[in-house]
Order: C-alpha cells, then structure tokens, then sequence
C-alpha cells in the first residue's frame, strides 16, 4: 500500500498515513498542485507558516520505463507568489517510487532557529539535527560529501542551499544525482520555502526496497515499454542531437532563427555563437578528455543522455547538466563570450542553490543596471559566490531579476509575475510568447514549449513570426505538458510524441500496464486539462487575475533585430489561450 507521510515541523510530529483516496489516481505535478490547491491558503505568505512543500514522483516513477526519473515538487511560489511545481531529476523521485511513498509533506514551522534533516528509510523517518559543517553558506557540493558520510553514499538528498538557508526568491532545491552531482528543482523559489521550514535537507535510504515498483500487467509494460524506447531512439531530436550536443544545441539554431534576446532583450541575434554553441561545447568536452563527458544522463534508465561533464582545461569537472538556458542568458543576454567563464557561474550557482536561469537573467538585467561591466563573467562570478555570505549586492542578486530591475530603476525588465523570461524572444517566437504571459506560474518556457513547432519544426510547423495558430498551440502545449509532468517523465519526450504515434500511444499503454486502468488519449488530455484549472482556480483565490498574464510593456513598442518584431497580441487574444 502506497504511503503518504506528513512530517509536522511545528511539533516534530510524523505520521505515516495511506493515501487520500483523492489523490489515488493522481501522481506527479497533478497531485503537487491538487495538494497544495486543497491545503495551502492561497492568500498566505510564502515564507509563512501556513505554506507546505510537497514531494511527489510522477505516475510512471520507479518502473523501468525509459526517462521516467523526473519528480515534482509543489508548494506556493516564494518568488511569484503562484502556485508552483517545480521538476528535477536525479535519485530521489525512483526511490520514492520504490519505496511505496506516493508523497512527503512538509508542514508547519519550528520555534528554534535550527536547522534539520529528515531522514526516511523503510522502517521510517526520522528528524535529525543538521551538521553544523553544513550550515551557515556551506556549498551544496561539500554538503552532499557530508551527508553521504553520514547517512550513506547511495541515499538521495534533497537539499536546500545558502540561497535556501536566507530564504532567497531564486532559491532552488537541489537534488543528488547518481554520481553526486547536483541535480535542480530549480524555478520559483521553493528553496526558499524547504528553508523557511528550517529543513536543511532530506535523506532518503531505500535500502531494502523493491528492484522495481508492482506492475499490473507485467507483459504489457515490458512490450510497450520498448515502443516507448524504440520512439524516443528513433527520433532524430531525442535520438541523436540532445546526446551529441547537449540542449545547447539550441544556440546556433535559435539565432539563425533570429529569437536568441541578446543584451538584455534587445536583439535576437549575437555575432559570437560559435564560442558558446553547442557544437563548441562538445568540441571543448571532447579535446580536453580528462573526466569531460560529451553524453550523461542525470537519472538512471535515462536514455537521451542530454546532460555532460564540463571539464577544465586540465580536463577536471567543473560542471553538469550545462543548459541551453543557462549558456543563452550568461553568454547572449549577457555578454560572456568565454565557455569556461559560464560554466564556472553555473557551478557557483549550484553551489550555492539558485536557479541558474532566474539569477543569470538578473546578471545580465544587473549589467544594463550598471551594476556588473557589460560581458565580465569574472566579476559576475564574484557577485554569486556572495550570496552565500551574503552580502547586500548578493543578496540583491539572489532576489532575482524583477528586484535587480526595481532597484536598478529599469523598464526593460523581462519577467512575468516576477519570474525571469528564458532563452527565446517573444516578439520573434509569437508562441512561447503566449506561454510565458499565461503559464500559471511565471514566464517558464516548459510549461508550454512552443519553439519545438515554432521553429524545431516538431509536430507541424506554426510560423514564428505570425499570430496565426499561435493560441491554440500555446493551449495545447500547455494542456499535454501538464500531463506529462504528472507522469515522472522527462519532457523531453514530447519531441518524439508529438512526431511519432506510436510513441505517444506506448506512453498511454505503460500507464494502464502499471495501473491495470484502460485509459484512452482522451482522459491524459483530461488530466492535463483538470491541473490547469486547479492551479488557475488557486491563482485566483491568490490574487491573480487576466491582467497579470501579459507580457512587459516594452516588447510592444521595442522592435527586436533581425526581424524588428513586436508583441502585437490584444489581452482578448490571449485570454483566449485558457478558453477551454
């Protein structure tokens, strides 16, 4: 029987409760948000005492079925102050899974100002005092090298950073993965919630569990399982280009496509992409050899491999899970035009627990402020490494790029509701545009990604720069990822189910297979559709109204080079992407 645990850090109570039968059926982002619709006031303060955080992996999480290692973490934004889910891979989601836990939820908040760790193992959980070595701006690397001393060097953590210790806005929770590095649930803050709870982090041992989670129909999973593989190899995306090049891959194409924002949205072409290409990347990693790795994958039973290990030039790891929109706003946004000098601040920023795309748009948003020189990744680096001290300029950096903006007195400030736009330009790319302003939970390209049909090509074509088409993208993107964020899979896996039929039907097939259900396309649709509602429904009891899904003021009257692009939606327009 599935478990739901409840770990109360007002009175240091747990209990260890079956599962609601509401949230039988649901997993993943689904039950995250249905959680915190049900139990979290939407009027509360993030920080406060009546927010929760919750842990959940996704209905396929602990099975052997390709890319399913991904889990959701829920809670009310500290950055936005939306709901937010927030996806990370690593270890912890297939050792939930496996150990029967269907959730964890973190509540309450202690009277002492201590730090804790919980630890669950199969013959319980356990709340144990944080080592004090961690505390205090310790760094996650030497964090996990602690805890793995402690409690044993295959458990999963969860961990909150220095970021999450001060309870930053950009604080991200940062995950184990199998050779322990660092792993993000990155957007939105809910570093900064696990830190309010003073939770230092959470240890999970699943020593003595199940190889594998119960399946229904074993044969059935075994043979759909292989289409699903089969599709996903097949697929000259998620086949060959991710584990060749890594998302970075997506610099040379986005700028050929004229929608990579440069200098802090001000164009949407660089002259320098070949310096920070993925192609670049993987001629680096390749040269310098060392502990350098073109391909990884940061789960087990991960069969894209879009992750790698950047080395120095003496070949020694500097960083992992080096991404597309990391590079984009250190290097275009920026103006770095040195590899080494970007990945240098994503390790810093995994260090210290920040989501490396909110704090590397608010670098760049910090330059146009005349806070940081134009391009200087060095001093850049410098303003990361204080925020785990912090001091006052890291402490501006690590509010984020709507507070860098305020305080810098800019009106060029791309955020919606607060959080940082990534990566692609909504005057040049109309379709992320419509996602970004009406995503539940800030400007986030995932939540809806329409540069796979915008410019990728992937499952049909919806030109760019045209209005037509675009709504009904948007809301469709939006409704298919809800429910594959409720599923533990990676979302990479839509590039080969939106091209591939029978990859799509094989994912639908596993889900009865493990379940014994019968469900059709039409009930995932269903389900993708029923979280949008609850997590809207929650916005609005927050505060939240139409008005708050636009885009800033200046994309409308700012052309952006090449094209001279602007955003020329009408609010009736894009209401019209959530009229279903």
């Amino acid at each position: 029987m599935d478990k739901f645990i409840r770990v109360d850090m007002t009175t240091k109570q747990i209990a260890t409760l079956d599962v609601p039968e509401k949230y039988a059926g649901l997993a993943g982002r689904a039950l995250t948000s249905n959680f915190v619709a049900d139990e979290v006031k939407p009027t509360c303060h993030p920080l406060g005492k009546n927010n929760k955080l919750i842990f959940a992996p996704g209905l396929l999480s602990g099975t052997t079925a390709a890319q399913s290692g991904r889990l959701s973490v829920g809670g009310k934004s500290p950055l936005t102050g939306t709901i937010k889910e927030s996806n990370t891979g690593g270890t912890f989601s297939q050792k939930m899974a496996k150990m029967g836990i269907k959730a964890l939820v973190i509540e309450g908040m202690p009277a002492e100002d201590k730090f804790y760790v919980i630890k669950i193992g199969m013959n319980g959980v356990v709340i144990d005092d944080a080592p004090a070595e961690i505390i205090g701006g310790c760094g996650n690397y030497k964090a996990i090298e602690v805890l793995n001393a402690k409690y044993g060097p295959k458990v999963g953590i969860a961990l909150a950073g220095p970021a999450g210790e001060y309870r930053l806005p950009t604080a991200n929770i940062s995950f184990k993965d199998p050779e322990d590095h660092l792993r993000s649930a990155g957007r939105g803050g809910l570093g900064a919630l696990m830190g309010s709870k003073k939770v230092k982090a959470v240890v999970i041992d699943d020593t003595g569990a199940p190889l594998s989670v119960p399946l229904a129909k074993p044969e059935e999973f075994k043979a759909a399982a292989k289409v699903f593989s089969q599709a996903l190899l097949k697929h000259p995306v998620t086949g060959q280009a991710l584990a060749a090049y890594g998302t970075d891959v997506l610099i040379n194409i986005v700028n050929e496509a004229g929608g990579l924002p440069a200098r802090n949205f001000t164009s949407g072409r660089i002259d320098f992409n070949d310096k920070i290409s993925g192609e670049t990347m993987n001629a680096t990693i390749t040269e310098r050899g060392g502990e350098g790795k073109v391909s990884h994958g940061c789960h087990a039973g991960c069969i894209m491999r879009c992750s790698q290990w950047y080395p120095d030039q003496d070949g020694k790891y500097i960083t992992s899970g080096f991404e597309y929109e990391t590079v984009w706003a250190l290097g275009a946004d920026a103006g770095i035009q040195d590899l080494d000098d970007i990945a240098y601040l994503d390790r810093a920023m995994d260090d210290v627990g920040v989501d490396s795309i909110d704090v590397s748009v608010a670098i760049a948003t910090a330059m146009e402020g005349g806070l940081i020189p134009w391009g200087d990744g060095k001093a850049a680096l410098d303003i990361v490494k204080q925020i785990a001290v912090p001091t006052p300029l890291g402490r501006i950096l690590g509010g984020g790029t709507a507070i860098v903006g305020k305080l810098c007195g800019l009106f060029r400030v791309p955020v919606v509701k607060d959080q940082a736009i990534p990566a692609y330009d909504p005057r040049s790319i109309k379709g992320i545009g419509l996602t970004y302003a009406t995503t539940t939970m800030g400007a986030d390209h995932t939540a809806g990604y329409a540069i796979a049909t915008n410019v990728l090509k992937i499952g049909g074509y919806v030109d760019p720069l045209k209005k037509e088409g675009q709504v009904e993208l948007s809301r469709n993107l939006q409704i298919a990822t809800a429910a594959v964020d409720s599923t533990g899979m990676c979302l990479f896996i839509a590039f080969a189910i939106l091209d591939i039929p029978e990859g799509f039907n094989a994912l639908v097939d596993m889900i009865n297979a493990r379940y014994g259900l019968s469900l059709t396309a039409d009930d995932v649709t269903a389900l993708g559709k029923s979280v949008l509602k609850v997590e809207r429904a929650f916005n609005a009891a927050a505060g939240f109204s139409n008005a708050h899904d636009r885009l800033p003021e200046f994309f409308e009257y700012e052309p952006c080079p090449p094209h001279n692009a602007v955003w020329d939606f009408t609010p009736e327009e894009i209401d019209e992407v959530y009229n279903f």
